[in-house]
């Protein structure tokens, strides 16, 4: 089995990229592969509360995240340079995260066997 990571970015609804992303990663833990996902940059801003899909034809991406637990999905980071830099805190996120430094997060990379990133 291959640990995979998947890297987030990207701030949320600003194009399909996303929903795609997201679909490659429940399709990756369908198939029985421990799933990590490391939020950081824009990507922190995915997980902030009370979004709304602009435009309108963008996927709500709030019940995508839902499912993750569903999918044993739970390695969930985030980079807390990144948090702080957009006035977020872990607590108030939508989905439960490990906060990891900015300093820590070589090390993380090298512990799964492939990364994706958004």
């Amino acid at each position: 089995m291959k640990r995979y990571l998947f890297i987030m970015r990207r701030p949320p609804h600003q194009g399909y990229r996303l929903a795609e992303t997201l679909d490659l990663i429940l399709t990756t833990a369908a198939f029985d592969q421990p799933v990590g996902v490391l939020f950081c940059d824009g990507g922190v801003l995915q997980l902030a509360p009370n979004q709304q899909a602009e435009p309108a034809d963008l996927r709500d991406t709030a019940a995508t995240y839902a499912a993750f637990s569903v999918y044993g999905i739970d390695k969930l980071y985030v980079e807390q340079e990144s948090l702080s830099q957009n006035g977020l805190a872990a607590g108030a996120l939508i989905l439960p995260v490990h906060p990891v430094r900015r300093r820590d997060i070589n090390s993380l990379i090298a512990s799964h066997d492939i990364v994706v990133p958004d």
